[in-house]
């Protein structure tokens, strides 16, 4: 039974209850005098859980002598509605105490689609939304997470705080500006403008052409032109696993250990993959005292990362795992370099499902996004996870990939059921038939990857590919498809492209209305975000950020991918595209 059951009107029971089994949590006496912190997850408590960087945030603010952190979530569908006014009582889960009693608010935020949380969270607390509306006596508004340094436009109208980076690299400084600050609002601000990652949204003013289109931005004086992503050189620095268990998290049957952060693969459509470069890792010995911590509170550990399989020592870290009768999973495999003996370990972890992400069926658009893979080393592993024993295989495929023909969806299918022919001949042979399933889920073009120039298919288009997609792989034995909704991917579009002006439109959305009608409302084209493809000059609003790597490199990978021709992964010592060059 979840532990909200019965519970949905009263929260301050309900977060009596998850305190209670929750395993690990930091608490303070609120008495003690330290800066406080209001730290929100704008989605559910199970999803916040799940999240390692708010974990680690969490964390690292508790940590310190003069901080205290707790936490608020967006609560469950069934506690909301259960509200005969449709508002909710929002309390932090440690103290139960409302937001206008802590001195900062500090949003964690992975996901756009999020973004529609916020108006009804700050009206829940009934606290204002925009941060012109508030004022000297009101706590400051902080949004952190990846979000916030792919493209924090869409938030800049609500935070006064946008924190560009990782936390461990940058969210001490910070903290330490604003426990000590003597000033006023204005003058701590400016004070943070100075903080190396730290973006005050109200310095700088975008500027736009008569017929709306962006042609940069005005900045303050002595306010830094733009604001450089801070990450932590090393892992070392400080873990990132759950440091609290609960058995509401989406991932509560387990521990989740981070092993490394980014990725040198260079696929171009993946954001994630470019703004947490350079690729780095957590070293064995630290990742095997984690195991340790979390099997002493969970009998599997799932170990997270954008790319596992690329860990330099992951065959002795699954061996040190199962030497202490340690279960696991594994987020991510690596096609082009699988081994019968990982499959072996997987198997003795009892890891009955295991992700592939083949991305496109056709070579041509596999070249294009830069995956690396051939179908022949993608047949190659997944004969070693049928031979191995591993029951079912999930398949992760994009369509409306730029350039996308109907060749290439159709070859989605035939390598689907080459796939599907290992895997039922294995079942036969071994008597336990599994099921494959075929993640198909729209392009998105997202800020600083080489595809941002390009935009989303049209929503019909991609219609016809999904109905032509479910009724082919309903005529394949023991197949399913699972696809994202095209309404939410074309959401997700609009606000990982749009910018300043995205951010009046959030409560029109939040309030239930049609996504175009709302841009109308606001003398904005949906389409121009969605499915608007950009000249190559042409200024964007995310370039405030500073990542690193410059738009000439993403540039050339573009004109690259239109080539079909691919780039190899980078490698220590790699000065390519410029992010392990030191800032002048």
């Amino acid at each position: 039974m979840c532990l909200n059951a019965g519970m949905a009107n009263d929260p301050v029971k309900l977060n009596r209850a998850r305190l209670a089994a929750e395993e690990g949590t930091t608490l303070h006496s609120w008495s003690e005098g330290r800066y406080r912190v209001a730290l929100i997850y704008p989605n559910t408590y199970s999803q916040g859980m799940a999240n390692l960087g708010f974990q680690t945030v969490y964390r690292l603010i508790n940590q310190r002598g003069d901080c205290l952190c707790e936490r608020f979530f967006y609560p469950d569908k069934e506690d909301l509605e259960a509200c005969n006014d449709g508002r909710f009582p929002l309390l932090s889960i440690e103290s139960q105490r409302p937001l206008r009693e802590f001195d900062l608010i500090a949003f964690s935020i992975s996901f756009e689609n999020d973004y529609l949380n916020l108006p009804l969270i700050f009206a829940a607390a009934n606290f204002p939304l925009f941060a012109e509306e508030r004022n000297d006596e009101d706590p400051l508004v902080l949004m952190g997470g990846v979000c916030a340094f792919i493209n924090p436009e869409p938030l800049a109208e609500i935070a006064d705080i946008i924190a560009v980076g990782e936390a461990e690299a940058m969210l001490g400084q910070m903290l330490n500006k604003l426990c000590s600050a003597a000033s006023g609002r204005d003058e701590l601000l400016h004070e943070l403008a100075g903080v190396p990652g730290v973006y005050i949204p109200r310095f700088y003013q975008p500027r736009y052409a008569d017929n709306g289109d962006y042609l940069g931005v005005m900045v303050e004086p002595g306010i830094p032109e733009r604001v450089r992503r801070q990450y932590a050189p090393s892992l070392a620095v400080a873990p990132s696993r759950s440091f609290i268990q609960t058995p509401e998290s989406e991932f509560g049957d387990m521990s989740l250990i981070e092993v490394s952060r980014g990725c040198s693969r260079g696929c171009r459509f993946c954001a994630a993959g470019y703004v947490y470069l350079p690729p780095r890792e957590h070293g064995l010995d630290d990742l095997l005292a984690q195991v340790d911590a979390g099997l002493a509170v969970r009998d599997r550990v799932g170990l997270v990362a954008a790319a596992v399989a690329d860990h330099s020592e992951l065959a002795a870290l699954q061996q040190g795992i199962l030497d202490r009768d340690g279960k696991m999973s594994l987020s991510s495999l690596r096609l082009d370099a699988l081994t019968a003996d990982e499959v072996e370990k997987l198997k003795a972890a009892d890891h009955k499902t295991v992700a592939i992400a083949p991305e496109a069926g056709s070579q041509r658009l596999r070249d294009f996004i830069n995956k690396g893979i051939s179908e022949e080393q993608i047949l190659h592993a997944v004969n070693l996870l049928a031979d191995g024993g591993i029951k079912n295989l999930k398949l992760y495929f994009i369509v409306g990939l730029p350039s996308e023909e109907q060749e290439d969806v159709e070859a989605i299918i035939d390598l689907a059921r080459k796939i599907g022919d290992i895997w039922r001949a294995a079942g036969r042979s071994s008597g336990v038939m599994g099921q494959l399933t075929l993640s198909i889920n729209p392009f998105v073009p997202k800020p600083f990857t080489p595809l941002q120039w390009a935009g989303m298919e049209a929503e019909k288009s991609l219609q016809k590919k999904y109905r032509y997609l479910h009724s082919a792989v309903s005529r394949l034995p023991n197949t399913r498809m699972i696809s994202e909704s095209l309404r939410q991917a074309r959401l997700q579009a609009l606000l990982s492209r749009g910018d300043r002006r995205l951010g009046r439109v959030l409560p029109l959305l939040a309030a239930g209305r049609n996504p175009r009608q709302a841009c109308r409302d606001q003398g904005l084209d949906m389409e121009l975000f969605v499915t608007g493809s950009f000249a190559g000059e042409a200024p964007f609003p995310w370039e405030i950020i500073d990542q690193g790597f410059g738009r000439d490199y993403l540039w050339s990978e573009y004109q690259r991918a239109l080539a079909a021709k691919t780039t190899p992964p980078c490698f220590p010592g790699c000065r390519r595209c410029g992010v392990c060059v030191e800032p002048e």
